[in-house]
């Protein structure tokens, strides 16, 4: 693939268990996506190698990458990512953080606390629904709940435990019970004990999933019935099972490319970190 007059921009998510990654073209098409387990002790080499290797062996130049653009909950990882971006590419990342334009007004008690892959995905869905309350199911290592209202106030939401790390504490606090697939049973009531773990963890998320955003659609919104979109890795799974209104794997990379278009010159800068007060920094609104 040729790159534009701009170039590519790269886009990374980096969660507790993966890097989701994608190259985004100039018009918003991802041309690219691909994941890596994330590495908490990974050097800039080992990431900056990794990056370089992908995008070779999926048919791209890494001469075309023109900006990159860098979000996670990792917080120790992000050194290492953004050396491994200037080394390796010659740029220095806009990092999705405190200080920098998000288009949202945080209602959280302390901003600081949202994850900066639950703001990309509320920008992105501000983006793709405007004039629409949304509430968005991450379901990745936590599955998350966002609700984000038709004037783009982030309202909030819930955290569980997502379905690998319940079959990893079914697996780990327990004598006999084994690691399973995760995958959609054809029924509920299981005939072995892994379709038996494997009903608990899909049917059981399935009703927590229902309930919570019954119960925060109608706290937050009431009627009409806010929009629910879907991400992450796991909400495949459930496509069949009318939960959600719409599934969007790649809604966070979308968030974090279009943050950093929103960030415009400054979005290779490590941003001053704005203050409600005297001492906490927090998320812009605009």
């Amino acid at each position: 693939m040729s790159a534009s007059s701009n170039g590519y921009s790269l886009v990374l998510d980096v969660g507790n268990s993966n890097m989701f990654a994608g190259v985004i073209a100039g018009d918003g098409t991802i041309a690219l996506r691909f994941r890596k387990t994330s590495i908490q002790s990974a050097s800039a080499d080992e990431y900056g190698v990794f990056l370089k290797s992908a995008l070779r062996e999926n048919g791209m130049d890494p001469a075309g990458v023109g900006r990159i653009a860098l979000c996670s909950v990792v917080p120790d990882t992000i050194y290492s990512i953004r050396r491994a971006c200037q080394k390796y590419f010659g740029l220095d990342p806009f990092i999705l953080r405190a200080g920098v334009k998000t288009g949202l007004h945080i209602a959280y008690r302390n901003p600081l606390e949202v994850g900066a892959d639950r703001i990309a995905n509320a920008v992105a869905v501000t983006r793709r629904h405007p004039n629409r309350d949304c509430i968005v199911v991450d379901m990745g290592t936590a599955t998350t709940f966002d609700a984000v209202s038709a004037t783009r106030k982030y309202l909030g939401g819930a955290i569980m435990p997502g379905m690998h790390i319940s079959m990893e504490a079914l697996e780990h606090k327990t004598a006999k019970l084994p690691s399973v697939e995760i995958t959609r049973p054809e029924v509920a009531c299981g005939r072995s004990t892994v379709e038996s773990i494997q009903s608990g963890l899909y049917f059981a998320h399935a009703g927590a999933i229902r309930e919570l955003v019954a119960r925060i659609g109608e706290e937050c919104f009431g009627d009409p019935k806010p929009l629910t979109v879907a991400t992450g890795g796991f909400s495949q799974l459930f496509a069949d099972d009318d939960l959600f209104d719409e599934i969007l794997p790649d809604l966070v990379l979308e968030g974090l490319w279009q943050a950093m278009l929103m960030n415009g010159d400054d979005a290779g800068a490590t941003p001053a970190p704005r203050t409600d007060d005297a001492s906490r920094p927090s998320w812009r609104n605009v």
